[in-house]
């Protein structure tokens, strides 16, 4: 399923966790109102530096300012994750990694800007890209950095209320699960 099409404006004053929070919590409650017999998953990345919220860039400038704000520095990755189905109780988790950005020169920013790969990504850039070529160190879940955090999903499906999801998390693909419920769906 694609992303939800929520509005993912920062509220004045708002902690990067608790924008997070929202946003997977926004595209969780409109994935289940379109899909109200499915488990729905949503998720939502925010990077975090010096008290500013860094999602994704409007425009290719934009992911420069981001990626020079970030060079040569350590950042925070937050990724809120929300589990729901129609109406009931939705279950969620935050997780945050540490991230160190080698120092980048113009020509390297302008480089990796060109190649588009920064334009829908939070904080302009991808760990699991080519921008894993300027990232120095990454203190915790590294798939929390790249917009999922693995771990974090897996522990939600296996406390689901529902024992399908439990079985869906132990599975090693979820086409190899065969049972009357879907496989969540992506917010």
């Amino acid at each position: 399923m694609s992303p939800a099409d929520v509005d993912e404006a920062f509220v004045p004053g708002e902690s990067g966790r608790n924008a997070a929070r929202r946003f997977a919590r926004d595209k969780a409650a409109a994935g289940a109102t379109r899909h109200p017999d499915d488990w729905i998953l949503a998720a939502d990345t925010l990077v975090l530096i010096d008290g500013a919220i860094l999602g994704k860039p409007r425009d290719d400038a934009d992911a420069a300012r981001m990626l020079r704000l970030l060079s040569g520095r350590e950042h925070n990755v937050v990724t809120a994750v929300e589990l729901r189905k129609g109406a009931g109780p939705a279950v969620g988790a935050v997780e945050e990694s540490r991230v160190a950005i080698a120092p980048m020169a113009e020509d390297e920013i302008r480089w990796y800007v060109a190649t588009g790969e920064p334009r829908d990504k939070a904080g302009a850039y991808a760990v699991q890209g080519l921008g894993a070529r300027f990232v120095e160190s990454v203190t915790g879940s590294f798939t929390n950095v790249m917009g999922l955090p693995a771990r974090t999903v897996y522990r939600l499906l296996r406390e689901a209320p529902d024992p399908d999801l439990g079985r869906l998390a132990l599975a090693s693909s979820p086409a190899s699960l065969r049972t009357s419920s879907r496989p969540p769906r992506r917010g």
